[in-house]
């Protein structure tokens, strides 16, 4: 029987079919790029509301909380997955592609910068609608302190910390992008991203387009926050000083991103076009 007459691939299947669809990411049209990662970045905003949510007041132990935070926030991939959403951390994988010369540097770029983009748009999209649906007064309260000590532990980073948590993080959420071109079927991509994006949450990987949604919600939700919020809590804002928009950037968002590029374009993309597509010249 063909491979062909099977649900799954073979993961040199796999590798062919990683470079086509690098191709028809690369020749997609600006527009359509542009949207698609605009819905990717909101996807991976819901999943980020979810495992927000889901960890707020836990009594369970730290590993257990962040298991089900994982299994929650996997929620934002398969949405990706399944929707045909536009990821940048997923788009490393493009990177298989520009190995074989089937596509640009320039071409690569471009998707990363658009993509990039369009994800960062959606996700700030979704940090305002929160905000206006003021879901952080919910569980009185909790949920809005749960944000700020998520965001708040992202700008404490140190910049080789935040790299090496971006590697990590993408080298899994890659390896859920390869391991779901193995299948054809929406339940076999599903099982295929839970449990590497389970992983990443639960050991407290660095995703650069999460954090487009965790720590600008909490940096809003500092400055624009109900004040009734603030007082219920007995929160003052000076516990977190180090919410700011340069400590995110320079802590969190490009040692993430740098990190991220590594791990998904370098320890997957690369790797796997080495070991399948890389030519035998002799």
């Amino acid at each position: 029987m063909s491979t062909k007459d099977l649900d799954s691939l073979l993961p040199s299947e796999m590798a062919l079919q990683a470079e086509l669809i690098g191709v028809s990411k690369v020749k997609m049209t600006v527009s359509k790029t542009l949207v698609l990662a605009i819905l990717a970045g909101a996807f991976i905003g819901f999943g980020a509301i979810l495992f927000t949510t889901v960890t707020t007041g836990s009594t369970m132990s730290y590993g257990i909380t962040r298991l089900v935070g994982g299994l929650a926030f996997s929620l934002g991939l398969v949405l990706v997955i399944i929707g045909g959403a536009e990821l940048f951390t997923g788009n490393n994988l493009i990177i298989m592609a520009w190995a074989n010369k089937k596509v640009s540097t320039s071409e690569v770029l471009m998707n990363w910068l658009w993509v990039y983009l369009g994800n960062m748009i959606g996700a700030i999209f979704i940090v305002i609608l929160i905000l206006f649906s003021r879901q952080y007064f919910f569980g009185s309260g909790l949920i809005g302190k749960n944000i700020l000590n998520i965001a708040k532990a992202k700008c404490e980073l140190g910049f080789s910390q935040a790299i090496a948590l971006g590697i990590l993080c993408n080298i899994l959420v890659c390896l859920a992008v390869w391991l779901s071109y193995s299948v054809r079927s929406s339940t076999g991509k599903i099982l295929c991203i839970v449990f590497p994006i389970t992983a990443f949450v639960a050991a407290g990987f660095e995703h650069s387009i999460a954090n487009m949604y965790f720590v600008p919600m909490g940096i809003l939700l500092l400055k624009f926050g109900d004040t009734k919020f603030f007082d219920s809590l007995n929160i003052s804002i000076h516990d977190y000083d180090a919410l700011t928009w340069s400590n995110y950037f320079m802590n969190n968002l490009l040692p993430v991103t740098i990190g991220n590029i590594i791990g998904g374009a370098g320890l997957v993309g690369l790797v796997y076009w080495f070991v399948f597509l890389r030519k035998n010249k002799t």
